[in-house]
């Protein structure tokens, strides 16, 4: 009997051990359960579009959980509970979109089935974010900044080569849907699809499988006051205001040259130009000497009137810009815009046809000498040469030259 008693003992010890070891240690995320929708709002569709404008500068004043629950509901919500509609149209019906809310209290997912938050983060990361956005102020500012991820794998199955594509319409319909949204509500939005992928998803914490494609910055706009005199007061403190120099480096999606990429960046940034890597695809490029570079923003929607300067990098791959009507349109709003327009080694060709070498001093890889004097080009094959805003390079080893004389045409010097 004592042996009996002994045994039941130790067994009793060893469940509370093993229930001990797998009691979780980690508590259930907080979730908070969002007020219902509205169905109708102050404004007509026609005057929401109307209305809508890109917003910078946010007062401090917070928004509500309903404001929120709002926005995430317009961009993703359920419009249909029986059958499971969501508010965007998904190609296929796969819906790999994914929708998060950053505000000063933290860091939440949206679960459109039950129409609330799911907090994964509760600290204020909206300055760790306008980091990875490049240092863009007005993320940091925004009393909440919505990040659209999406997951191509997802659609990849089925849509094979085209999943790209309709991942990004996708989070294009949630985008809009969420700033005409805003603009009922009477709150100001402002789209960021300039930033490093690679940070948002660390800063985030985001899984492997989602790729963020979108921030939209929301928040009370600025009152600029009333009366012609406050209106040119607010004119004056934005032409006195220090504005950032800008530049878009375009690299090929594969081989570029990794000096003319890295020493010119490094030469700029030094000027104090804020550089943005462009390429034919986002996400990490890897160069001619295995180095490896994350571009943040497509080709195809870089705007011209956002940078400075235009420049772009050498190697094998650049080839793919000399015919791209894209690049060549670019080239092409750089110069008639006065932009400052530079490339370096066989990207001077990528100016050349474009047609803005005519009559302009101009240097690049020797095997490009002819292509550049067959489009007009006064070529001098000097290691870097500027003609007005217009700078081209030989290869890489004048690539500091090169993001030298870049920083200075963009001092105006």
């Amino acid at each position: 009997m004592k042996r009996l008693t002994i045994l039941a003992i130790i067994l009793a010890g060893f469940a509370a051990l093993c229930l001990g070891q797998h009691k979780p240690r980690v508590s259930p995320l907080k979730i908070i359960q969002l007020p219902q929708p509205r169905l109708t709002g102050p404004i007509s569709f026609e005057q929401a579009l109307v209305r809508r404008r890109g917003v910078r500068e946010f007062t401090g004043r917070p928004l509500s959980f309903a404001q929120i629950g709002q926005l995430a509901w317009a961009g993703q919500g359920v419009t249909e509970p029986q059958r499971g509609f969501p508010m965007a149209p998904s190609a296929g019906k796969i819906y790999p979109m994914k929708l998060y809310l950053v505000t000063p209290k933290g860091f939440f997912a949206y679960n459109p089935e039950e129409h609330s938050l799911e907090e994964i983060l509760n600290r204020d990361i909206r300055a760790k974010l306008a980091t990875a956005a490049l240092r863009q102020k007005v993320v940091a500012d925004a009393p909440c900044d919505v990040l659209i991820a999406g997951s191509i794998r997802k659609l990849a199955a089925r849509s094979g080569n085209k999943a790209r594509r309709f991942m990004l319409l996708e989070a294009g319909h949630i985008a809009q849907n969420i700033q005409l949204q805003a603009v009922s509500l009477k709150l100001g939005t402002v789209p960021v699809t300039t930033f490093d992928t690679k940070q948002v998803r660390k800063v985030c914490t985001l899984p492997a499988n989602l790729e963020p494609l979108y921030i939209i910055c929301v928040g009370y706009p600025v009152e600029p006051g009333i009366g012609e005199g406050a209106e040119q007061e607010k004119q004056a403190r934005e032409m006195t205001r220090p504005r950032v120099k800008r530049a878009a480096l375009i690299i090929a999606r594969e081989n570029f040259r990794d000096e003319e990429l890295f020493e010119t960046r490094r030469e700029l940034e030094m000027a104090g130009v804020q550089t943005v890597v462009a390429s034919t695809r986002v996400g990490p490029i890897t160069g001619m000497l295995g180095a490896r570079a994350e571009a943040v923003v497509l080709v195809s929607q870089l705007r011209v009137d956002d940078f400075d300067a235009i420049v772009f990098i050498g190697g094998t791959g650049a080839r793919e810009y000399f015919s791209s009507l894209v690049a060549l349109n670019i080239v092409r709003e750089a110069a008639n815009k006065g932009k400052v327009l530079a490339a370096i080694c066989i990207a001077p060709t990528v100016l050349a046809n474009a047609g803005v070498l005519r009559g302009v001093r101009a240097t690049s890889f020797s095997s490009e000498r002819d292509k550049l004097r067959q489009a007009g080009a006064v070529y001098t094959g000097v290691p870097v040469e500027r003609d007005g805003f217009i700078i081209t390079a030989s290869g890489p080893r004048a690539s500091s030259q090169f993001g030298r004389a870049i920083a200075e045409a963009v001092a105006g010097r």
